[in-house]
């Protein structure tokens, strides 16, 4: 499923955002950011085509 970054507007395929690339050592999911990435807010989530957006976004919504 495609969805748009709602900072830039550019087209992030949300699969590709969500999939593991890995483990840390402490066995939590690892993503490749450069994929995508996304942020829970407000009871829904938010996909971004790069860390810069989503810090962007967290920057405006302070109550993240």
């Amino acid at each position: 499923m495609a969805n748009q970054c709602p900072v830039c507007g550019k087209s992030i395929d949300e699969a590709a955002a969500k999939a593991t690339t890995g483990q840390t050592k402490y066995g939590a999911p690892e993503v490749d950011p450069a994929m995508g990435t996304r942020q829970f807010y407000d009871g829904k989530w938010y996909y971004f085509d790069s860390l810069q957006c989503r810090s962007k976004f967290v920057a405006e919504h302070k109550d993240v």
